[in-house]
Protein backbone atom coordinates (compact mmCIF):
# COMPACT_ATOMS: atom_id res chain seq x y z
CA UNK A 1 0.00 0.00 0.00
CA UNK A 2 1.25 3.31 -0.16
CA UNK A 3 3.04 5.25 2.84
CA UNK A 4 1.21 8.90 3.91
CA UNK A 5 3.78 10.96 2.06
CA UNK A 6 2.94 9.40 -1.40
CA UNK A 7 -0.71 9.83 -1.17
CA UNK A 8 0.40 13.62 -0.01
CA UNK A 9 2.23 14.25 -2.91
CA UNK A 10 -0.37 12.37 -5.23
CA UNK A 11 -3.30 15.02 -3.60
CA UNK A 12 -0.74 17.69 -4.34
CA UNK A 13 0.18 16.77 -7.86
CA UNK A 14 -3.92 16.60 -8.13
CA UNK A 15 -4.59 19.94 -6.94
CA UNK A 16 -1.57 21.51 -8.97
CA UNK A 17 -3.13 19.87 -12.18
CA UNK A 18 -6.28 21.28 -11.49
CA UNK A 19 -5.50 24.30 -11.23
CA UNK A 20 -2.68 24.34 -14.40
CA UNK A 21 -5.58 22.93 -16.05
CA UNK A 22 -7.81 25.73 -14.88
CA UNK A 23 -5.88 28.68 -15.73
CA UNK A 24 -4.95 26.90 -19.08
CA UNK A 25 -8.86 27.01 -20.04
CA UNK A 26 -10.95 24.28 -20.39
CA UNK A 27 -13.69 26.79 -21.67
CA UNK A 28 -15.32 25.44 -24.89
CA UNK A 29 -17.28 28.37 -25.86
CA UNK A 30 -16.36 30.23 -28.74
CA UNK A 31 -15.29 33.28 -29.06
CA UNK A 32 -17.63 35.34 -31.99
CA UNK A 33 -17.69 39.22 -30.56
CA UNK A 34 -19.85 41.21 -33.22
CA UNK A 35 -19.72 44.89 -33.74
CA UNK A 36 -22.76 46.92 -32.42
CA UNK A 37 -24.14 49.78 -34.54
CA UNK A 38 -23.79 52.24 -32.02
CA UNK A 39 -25.09 54.32 -30.28
CA UNK A 40 -28.06 53.15 -32.80
CA UNK A 41 -28.90 49.85 -31.07
CA UNK A 42 -28.21 51.03 -27.26
CA UNK A 43 -30.80 52.26 -25.31
CA UNK A 44 -31.87 55.67 -23.14
CA UNK A 45 -28.60 57.31 -24.57
CA UNK A 46 -28.25 60.43 -22.78
CA UNK A 47 -26.41 63.66 -24.01
CA UNK A 48 -25.09 66.91 -22.72
CA UNK A 49 -23.59 69.96 -24.32
CA UNK A 50 -21.20 72.62 -22.81
CA UNK A 51 -19.96 75.13 -25.11
CA UNK A 52 -17.76 73.01 -27.88
CA UNK A 53 -18.02 69.66 -26.20
CA UNK A 54 -20.74 67.18 -26.23
CA UNK A 55 -20.56 63.88 -24.49
CA UNK A 56 -23.26 61.31 -25.00
CA UNK A 57 -23.68 57.54 -22.31
CA UNK A 58 -25.29 54.67 -22.20
CA UNK A 59 -24.89 51.58 -20.14
CA UNK A 60 -25.04 48.02 -22.32
CA UNK A 61 -27.43 45.49 -21.31
CA UNK A 62 -25.69 42.13 -20.58
CA UNK A 63 -26.82 40.93 -23.74
CA UNK A 64 -25.08 43.81 -25.59
CA UNK A 65 -22.13 43.57 -23.72
CA UNK A 66 -21.93 39.59 -24.43
CA UNK A 67 -22.57 40.41 -28.05
CA UNK A 68 -20.28 43.60 -28.45
CA UNK A 69 -17.01 41.47 -26.15
CA UNK A 70 -18.21 37.96 -27.05
CA UNK A 71 -18.10 36.94 -23.01
CA UNK A 72 -21.13 37.25 -20.45
CA UNK A 73 -20.25 40.15 -18.12
CA UNK A 74 -23.15 40.07 -16.10
CA UNK A 75 -21.69 36.50 -14.57
CA UNK A 76 -18.37 38.31 -13.65
CA UNK A 77 -19.80 41.48 -12.38
CA UNK A 78 -18.88 43.84 -15.09
CA UNK A 79 -20.80 47.13 -16.65
CA UNK A 80 -19.50 48.37 -19.95
CA UNK A 81 -20.42 52.45 -19.87
CA UNK A 82 -20.40 53.38 -23.51
CA UNK A 83 -19.34 56.64 -24.04
CA UNK A 84 -18.67 59.64 -27.04
CA UNK A 85 -17.17 62.68 -26.41
CA UNK A 86 -17.55 64.98 -29.38
CA UNK A 87 -14.40 67.66 -28.62
CA UNK A 88 -15.01 70.80 -31.07
CA UNK A 89 -13.00 73.00 -29.12
CA UNK A 90 -9.62 73.84 -29.89
CA UNK A 91 -8.21 72.59 -26.11
CA UNK A 92 -6.63 68.97 -25.15
CA UNK A 93 -8.75 67.37 -22.95
CA UNK A 94 -8.54 64.64 -20.73
CA UNK A 95 -10.97 62.11 -19.13
CA UNK A 96 -10.32 61.79 -15.85
CA UNK A 97 -11.61 57.87 -15.24
CA UNK A 98 -11.08 57.67 -11.27
CA UNK A 99 -14.24 60.39 -10.77
CA UNK A 100 -16.71 58.43 -12.79
CA UNK A 101 -16.06 55.58 -10.47
CA UNK A 102 -12.67 54.74 -8.68
CA UNK A 103 -13.17 50.96 -8.94
CA UNK A 104 -13.29 51.04 -12.55
CA UNK A 105 -11.45 48.26 -13.92
CA UNK A 106 -8.81 49.06 -16.73
CA UNK A 107 -9.17 47.10 -19.94
CA UNK A 108 -6.68 44.13 -18.92
CA UNK A 109 -8.00 43.85 -15.80
CA UNK A 110 -11.70 43.58 -17.00
CA UNK A 111 -10.83 40.72 -20.25
CA UNK A 112 -8.29 38.87 -17.33
CA UNK A 113 -12.09 38.09 -15.15
CA UNK A 114 -13.72 37.31 -17.98
CA UNK A 115 -11.34 35.61 -20.25
CA UNK A 116 -12.24 31.57 -18.46
CA UNK A 117 -15.51 32.02 -20.35
CA UNK A 118 -13.35 31.19 -23.68
CA UNK A 119 -10.71 28.99 -25.09
CA UNK A 120 -7.43 29.78 -24.37
CA UNK A 121 -6.36 30.57 -27.69
CA UNK A 122 -8.74 33.19 -28.07
CA UNK A 123 -7.53 34.89 -25.02
CA UNK A 124 -4.94 37.18 -26.81
CA UNK A 125 -8.29 38.14 -29.21
CA UNK A 126 -10.01 39.02 -26.34
CA UNK A 127 -7.28 41.31 -24.22
CA UNK A 128 -6.97 42.94 -27.83
CA UNK A 129 -10.73 43.99 -27.90
CA UNK A 130 -11.25 45.19 -24.37
CA UNK A 131 -8.05 47.62 -25.14
CA UNK A 132 -9.02 48.59 -28.46
CA UNK A 133 -13.04 49.58 -27.55
CA UNK A 134 -11.72 51.34 -23.95
CA UNK A 135 -12.46 55.05 -24.93
CA UNK A 136 -9.04 57.20 -24.74
CA UNK A 137 -8.04 59.04 -21.62
CA UNK A 138 -6.77 62.00 -24.13
CA UNK A 139 -8.80 63.68 -26.38
CA UNK A 140 -7.43 65.52 -29.17
CA UNK A 141 -9.42 68.59 -30.32
CA UNK A 142 -11.58 68.08 -33.35
CA UNK A 143 -12.23 64.88 -32.75
CA UNK A 144 -14.89 62.82 -31.80
CA UNK A 145 -13.63 60.05 -29.70
CA UNK A 146 -15.98 56.99 -28.80
CA UNK A 147 -15.55 53.88 -26.71
CA UNK A 148 -16.04 51.70 -23.54
CA UNK A 149 -15.65 52.67 -19.96
CA UNK A 150 -15.50 48.83 -17.53
CA UNK A 151 -16.95 49.22 -14.31
CA UNK A 152 -18.16 47.36 -11.50
CA UNK A 153 -21.72 46.18 -11.77
CA UNK A 154 -24.77 48.10 -9.51
CA UNK A 155 -28.52 47.51 -10.54
CA UNK A 156 -31.28 49.78 -10.67
CA UNK A 157 -29.57 53.81 -11.46
CA UNK A 158 -26.07 54.74 -11.57
CA UNK A 159 -24.92 58.84 -11.14
CA UNK A 160 -22.32 59.34 -14.01
CA UNK A 161 -19.97 62.06 -13.64
CA UNK A 162 -17.75 62.72 -16.58
CA UNK A 163 -15.09 64.84 -15.80
CA UNK A 164 -13.03 66.39 -18.81
CA UNK A 165 -9.88 68.67 -17.94
CA UNK A 166 -7.87 71.06 -20.45
CA UNK A 167 -4.30 69.94 -20.59
CA UNK A 168 -2.75 72.15 -17.74
CA UNK A 169 0.48 71.43 -19.61
CA UNK A 170 -0.12 72.75 -22.78
CA UNK A 171 -2.25 75.65 -21.54
CA UNK A 172 0.70 77.39 -19.11
CA UNK A 173 3.15 76.72 -21.79
CA UNK A 174 1.38 78.92 -23.87
CA UNK A 175 1.62 81.68 -20.89
CA UNK A 176 4.07 81.34 -19.28
CA UNK A 177 6.96 82.68 -21.21
CA UNK A 178 4.71 85.91 -21.20
CA UNK A 179 5.08 86.71 -17.45
CA UNK A 180 8.26 87.77 -15.30
CA UNK A 181 9.53 84.39 -13.49
CA UNK A 182 8.14 81.96 -15.91
CA UNK A 183 4.71 81.30 -13.43
CA UNK A 184 2.14 80.99 -15.47
CA UNK A 185 -1.56 83.42 -14.47
CA UNK A 186 -4.50 81.80 -13.62
CA UNK A 187 -6.53 80.01 -16.44
CA UNK A 188 -9.19 83.21 -18.08
CA UNK A 189 -11.67 80.09 -18.61
CA UNK A 190 -12.55 76.98 -16.91
CA UNK A 191 -10.01 74.31 -17.12
CA UNK A 192 -12.63 71.36 -16.12
CA UNK A 193 -15.78 70.56 -17.97
CA UNK A 194 -18.59 68.43 -15.62
CA UNK A 195 -21.42 66.20 -17.18
CA UNK A 196 -23.36 64.33 -14.82
CA UNK A 197 -26.44 62.07 -15.79
CA UNK A 198 -28.28 59.97 -13.76
CA UNK A 199 -28.31 56.43 -15.81
CA UNK A 200 -30.74 54.32 -15.78
CA UNK A 201 -29.30 50.76 -15.77
CA UNK A 202 -30.99 47.73 -18.03
CA UNK A 203 -31.51 44.91 -15.26
CA UNK A 204 -35.25 45.06 -14.71
CA UNK A 205 -38.34 46.99 -14.68
CA UNK A 206 -38.20 50.26 -13.04
CA UNK A 207 -40.72 52.70 -11.43
CA UNK A 208 -39.39 55.66 -12.86
CA UNK A 209 -39.60 54.12 -16.57
CA UNK A 210 -43.14 55.28 -16.18
CA UNK A 211 -42.13 58.67 -15.10
CA UNK A 212 -43.55 61.22 -18.08
CA UNK A 213 -43.95 64.41 -16.39
CA UNK A 214 -45.66 65.65 -19.41
CA UNK A 215 -48.36 63.65 -18.91
CA UNK A 216 -49.19 64.04 -15.25
CA UNK A 217 -50.47 67.38 -15.84
CA UNK A 218 -51.29 67.74 -19.89
CA UNK A 219 -51.54 71.04 -21.06
CA UNK A 220 -53.30 72.02 -18.31
CA UNK A 221 -51.19 75.63 -17.02
CA UNK A 222 -49.33 75.52 -13.58
CA UNK A 223 -49.57 78.29 -11.40
CA UNK A 224 -46.28 79.61 -10.86
CA UNK A 225 -45.89 80.46 -6.90
CA UNK A 226 -44.50 83.01 -5.16
CA UNK A 227 -41.97 82.61 -2.21
CA UNK A 228 -44.90 83.45 0.21
CA UNK A 229 -47.97 81.64 -1.46
CA UNK A 230 -45.34 78.36 -1.47
CA UNK A 231 -44.73 78.24 2.18
CA UNK A 232 -48.63 78.86 2.42
CA UNK A 233 -49.54 75.83 -0.19
CA UNK A 234 -46.91 73.85 1.51
CA UNK A 235 -48.63 74.10 4.93
CA UNK A 236 -52.04 73.34 3.89
CA UNK A 237 -51.40 69.63 2.40
CA UNK A 238 -52.44 66.93 3.94
CA UNK A 239 -50.32 65.44 6.60
CA UNK A 240 -49.45 62.32 4.91
CA UNK A 241 -49.88 59.52 2.06
CA UNK A 242 -52.52 57.68 2.14
CA UNK A 243 -54.09 54.41 0.54
CA UNK A 244 -55.56 54.36 -2.70
CA UNK A 245 -59.24 55.47 -1.30
CA UNK A 246 -57.62 57.95 0.48
CA UNK A 247 -59.60 57.03 3.74
CA UNK A 248 -56.33 55.54 5.81
CA UNK A 249 -53.13 57.65 6.31
CA UNK A 250 -49.82 56.66 6.02
CA UNK A 251 -46.32 57.79 6.71
CA UNK A 252 -45.92 61.87 6.84
CA UNK A 253 -45.44 64.09 3.97
CA UNK A 254 -42.25 65.39 5.07
CA UNK A 255 -39.82 66.40 2.41
CA UNK A 256 -40.39 68.93 -0.47
CA UNK A 257 -37.78 69.48 -3.33
CA UNK A 258 -37.69 71.75 -6.07
CA UNK A 259 -35.93 71.34 -9.23
CA UNK A 260 -36.19 70.17 -12.75
CA UNK A 261 -36.90 66.18 -13.01
CA UNK A 262 -33.37 65.53 -14.85
CA UNK A 263 -32.25 68.14 -11.74
CA UNK A 264 -33.95 66.05 -8.62
CA UNK A 265 -32.44 62.41 -10.52
CA UNK A 266 -29.40 63.41 -10.87
CA UNK A 267 -28.99 64.63 -7.12
CA UNK A 268 -30.07 61.95 -5.64
CA UNK A 269 -28.54 59.67 -7.79
CA UNK A 270 -25.67 61.07 -7.15
CA UNK A 271 -25.96 61.54 -3.17
CA UNK A 272 -26.68 56.98 -3.37
CA UNK A 273 -30.17 57.05 -4.05
CA UNK A 274 -31.21 54.14 -6.78
CA UNK A 275 -34.27 53.74 -8.81
CA UNK A 276 -36.91 50.73 -7.72
CA UNK A 277 -37.78 47.94 -9.45
CA UNK A 278 -41.47 47.70 -9.91
CA UNK A 279 -44.20 45.14 -8.31
CA UNK A 280 -44.28 42.36 -10.26
CA UNK A 281 -44.28 38.78 -9.64
CA UNK A 282 -40.63 38.57 -10.35
CA UNK A 283 -39.59 41.40 -7.74
CA UNK A 284 -42.12 39.98 -5.31
CA UNK A 285 -40.63 36.29 -5.57
CA UNK A 286 -37.06 38.30 -4.98
CA UNK A 287 -37.82 40.34 -2.72
CA UNK A 288 -39.97 37.55 -0.03
CA UNK A 289 -36.65 35.37 -0.92
CA UNK A 290 -34.53 37.57 0.41
CA UNK A 291 -36.59 38.62 3.58
CA UNK A 292 -36.22 34.83 4.05
CA UNK A 293 -32.09 34.74 3.48
CA UNK A 294 -31.63 38.38 4.97
CA UNK A 295 -30.13 39.47 2.26
CA UNK A 296 -30.09 42.20 0.01
CA UNK A 297 -32.14 43.67 -2.58
CA UNK A 298 -30.64 47.09 -3.06
CA UNK A 299 -33.78 47.70 -5.84
CA UNK A 300 -36.46 46.41 -4.00
CA UNK A 301 -39.92 47.58 -5.10
CA UNK A 302 -41.59 50.61 -2.85
CA UNK A 303 -45.23 49.67 -2.01
CA UNK A 304 -47.61 52.54 -3.54
CA UNK A 305 -49.11 55.30 -1.37
CA UNK A 306 -50.99 57.93 -2.82
CA UNK A 307 -51.34 62.01 -2.91
CA UNK A 308 -53.09 64.13 -5.44
CA UNK A 309 -55.24 61.07 -6.00
CA UNK A 310 -52.84 58.78 -7.69
CA UNK A 311 -49.78 56.73 -6.57
CA UNK A 312 -46.18 57.87 -6.42
CA UNK A 313 -44.38 59.04 -9.59
CA UNK A 314 -41.75 57.85 -8.83
CA UNK A 315 -39.38 55.87 -5.90
CA UNK A 316 -36.08 55.88 -4.70
CA UNK A 317 -33.90 53.99 -2.37
CA UNK A 318 -30.75 54.21 -0.60
CA UNK A 319 -29.96 50.89 0.46
CA UNK A 320 -27.85 49.00 2.96
CA UNK A 321 -26.49 45.26 3.52
CA UNK A 322 -29.91 43.72 4.05
CA UNK A 323 -33.16 43.58 2.32
CA UNK A 324 -34.58 44.76 6.14
CA UNK A 325 -32.47 48.05 5.99
CA UNK A 326 -32.63 50.75 3.79
CA UNK A 327 -33.60 54.39 3.08
CA UNK A 328 -36.41 54.93 0.79
CA UNK A 329 -38.41 57.53 -0.68
CA UNK A 330 -41.53 58.51 -2.87
CA UNK A 331 -41.68 61.75 -4.95
CA UNK A 332 -45.22 63.12 -6.28
CA UNK A 333 -45.31 66.23 -8.94
CA UNK A 334 -47.28 68.88 -7.48
CA UNK A 335 -49.75 70.77 -9.62
CA UNK A 336 -47.89 73.77 -8.97
CA UNK A 337 -44.42 75.35 -9.70
CA UNK A 338 -42.37 77.55 -8.27
CA UNK A 339 -39.20 80.30 -9.83
CA UNK A 340 -40.84 77.97 -12.94
CA UNK A 341 -39.67 75.05 -11.63
CA UNK A 342 -41.51 71.56 -10.70
CA UNK A 343 -42.06 71.20 -7.54
CA UNK A 344 -42.48 67.18 -5.89
CA UNK A 345 -43.58 66.30 -2.65
CA UNK A 346 -42.17 63.40 -0.86
CA UNK A 347 -42.06 60.77 1.77
CA UNK A 348 -38.73 60.09 3.38
CA UNK A 349 -38.06 57.25 6.36
CA UNK A 350 -35.97 54.64 7.11
CA UNK A 351 -36.86 51.00 6.98
CA UNK A 352 -34.94 48.63 10.03
CA UNK A 353 -36.88 45.31 9.92
CA UNK A 354 -39.12 43.20 7.66
CA UNK A 355 -42.25 41.64 8.46
CA UNK A 356 -44.52 39.12 6.81
CA UNK A 357 -47.95 41.11 6.13
CA UNK A 358 -51.56 40.54 4.40
CA UNK A 359 -51.84 44.18 3.94
CA UNK A 360 -48.94 44.51 1.25
CA UNK A 361 -49.19 42.83 -2.42
CA UNK A 362 -45.52 41.39 -1.74
CA UNK A 363 -46.70 39.66 1.31
CA UNK A 364 -43.75 41.55 3.66
CA UNK A 365 -43.27 44.94 4.43
CA UNK A 366 -40.75 46.81 5.90
CA UNK A 367 -40.76 48.23 9.64
CA UNK A 368 -40.01 51.67 9.91
CA UNK A 369 -37.42 54.13 12.23
CA UNK A 370 -39.86 55.71 14.47
CA UNK A 371 -37.69 58.30 14.45
CA UNK A 372 -38.54 59.86 10.90
CA UNK A 373 -36.84 63.37 11.14
CA UNK A 374 -33.51 61.23 11.25
CA UNK A 375 -33.88 60.07 8.01
CA UNK A 376 -35.47 63.84 6.74
CA UNK A 377 -31.98 65.21 8.13
CA UNK A 378 -30.17 62.39 6.42
CA UNK A 379 -31.39 63.06 2.91
CA UNK A 380 -30.72 66.95 3.37
CA UNK A 381 -27.17 66.31 4.71
CA UNK A 382 -26.19 64.12 1.91
CA UNK A 383 -27.60 66.61 -0.44
CA UNK A 384 -25.73 69.26 1.44
CA UNK A 385 -22.44 67.14 0.98
CA UNK A 386 -22.94 66.96 -2.72
CA UNK A 387 -23.37 71.10 -3.35
CA UNK A 388 -26.67 70.45 -4.67
CA UNK A 389 -28.37 72.89 -2.07
CA UNK A 390 -29.24 76.41 -3.14
CA UNK A 391 -31.87 77.33 -0.37
CA UNK A 392 -34.28 75.11 2.19
CA UNK A 393 -36.73 75.76 4.96
CA UNK A 394 -38.59 74.24 7.29
CA UNK A 395 -42.83 74.25 7.22
CA UNK A 396 -45.38 73.15 9.44
CA UNK A 397 -47.79 70.82 8.04
CA UNK A 398 -46.71 67.00 8.40
CA UNK A 399 -47.70 64.51 11.18
CA UNK A 400 -46.32 65.30 14.76
CA UNK A 401 -46.33 62.82 17.39
CA UNK A 402 -44.09 61.82 20.01
CA UNK A 403 -42.61 58.27 21.47
CA UNK A 404 -46.01 58.59 24.26
CA UNK A 405 -48.26 59.22 21.60
CA UNK A 406 -46.81 58.17 18.47
CA UNK A 407 -48.68 58.04 15.27
CA UNK A 408 -49.17 55.01 13.33
CA UNK A 409 -48.65 54.51 9.40
CA UNK A 410 -50.77 51.91 7.06
CA UNK A 411 -48.99 48.82 8.45
CA UNK A 412 -49.26 49.60 11.99
CA UNK A 413 -45.72 51.31 12.33
CA UNK A 414 -45.76 53.49 15.55
CA UNK A 415 -43.24 56.54 14.47
CA UNK A 416 -43.05 60.31 15.84
CA UNK A 417 -41.74 63.66 14.59
CA UNK A 418 -41.69 67.34 14.74
CA UNK A 419 -44.18 68.06 11.89
CA UNK A 420 -41.95 69.95 9.81
CA UNK A 421 -41.54 69.15 6.11
CA UNK A 422 -37.75 69.73 4.86
CA UNK A 423 -38.03 72.01 1.76
CA UNK A 424 -34.87 72.42 -0.56
CA UNK A 425 -34.53 74.05 -3.51
CA UNK A 426 -32.17 72.88 -5.90
CA UNK A 427 -29.23 74.69 -7.50
CA UNK A 428 -28.00 74.24 -10.51
CA UNK A 429 -24.53 74.88 -10.16
CA UNK A 430 -22.76 73.51 -7.36
CA UNK A 431 -22.32 75.54 -3.80
CA UNK A 432 -20.80 75.04 -0.60
CA UNK A 433 -22.41 74.43 2.60
CA UNK A 434 -21.03 78.08 3.60
CA UNK A 435 -23.53 79.57 0.51
CA UNK A 436 -26.25 78.05 0.98
CA UNK A 437 -29.27 80.45 2.45
CA UNK A 438 -31.64 79.35 4.97
CA UNK A 439 -35.37 80.46 4.10
CA UNK A 440 -35.91 81.43 7.61
CA UNK A 441 -39.20 80.00 8.23
CA UNK A 442 -39.55 77.24 10.98
CA UNK A 443 -36.79 76.09 12.89
CA UNK A 444 -36.41 71.95 13.08
CA UNK A 445 -35.35 70.18 16.36
CA UNK A 446 -32.34 68.48 16.52
CA UNK A 447 -34.14 64.82 15.35
CA UNK A 448 -31.26 62.62 17.72
CA UNK A 449 -32.95 64.12 21.13
CA UNK A 450 -36.29 63.17 19.79
CA UNK A 451 -37.18 60.30 22.01
CA UNK A 452 -34.64 60.36 24.45
CA UNK A 453 -35.69 60.39 28.42
CA UNK A 454 -34.49 62.78 30.77
CA UNK A 455 -31.27 60.38 31.74
CA UNK A 456 -29.91 61.49 28.72
CA UNK A 457 -29.45 64.62 29.69
CA UNK A 458 -26.52 63.85 31.54
CA UNK A 459 -24.63 63.29 28.85
CA UNK A 460 -24.68 67.22 28.12
CA UNK A 461 -23.84 69.44 31.02
CA UNK A 462 -22.23 73.19 30.88
CA UNK A 463 -18.75 74.10 30.93
CA UNK A 464 -17.37 75.09 34.19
Amino acid sequence: MPSGSMIGAASRIGVVAVLMLSLSGCATNSFAPEQLVTPDELRDVKSKTIGDVSVSVSMLTDEQARRHFGVDFGEHGLQALWMSVRNGSDRRLWFIRNMLDPDFYSAEEAALLVQGDIPSDSRPALHQRFRDESIRAQLAPRTISEGFVFLPRVEGGRYVDIRLQADAYLEDTGTRGAVAGGVAPPPSTPRELRFDFALPLPDGDFDYERLDTSRIFGDQSLPNLTLDELRSTLEQLPCCATDADGRREGDPLNVVIVGESADVLNSLSRSGWSFTHRIDLRSIRREVGAAIAGSAYPVAPVSSLYVFGRKQDVALQRARRSIAQRNHMRLWLAPYRFESRPVWIGQVSRDIGVKVTPKSPTLTTHIIDPEVDTTREYLFHSLIAEGFVDRFGFVKGSAAGTPSEPRMNLTGDAYHSDGLRLVVILSREPVTPDRIRSLLWEQSAAPIAEGQSEAAERNVRPID
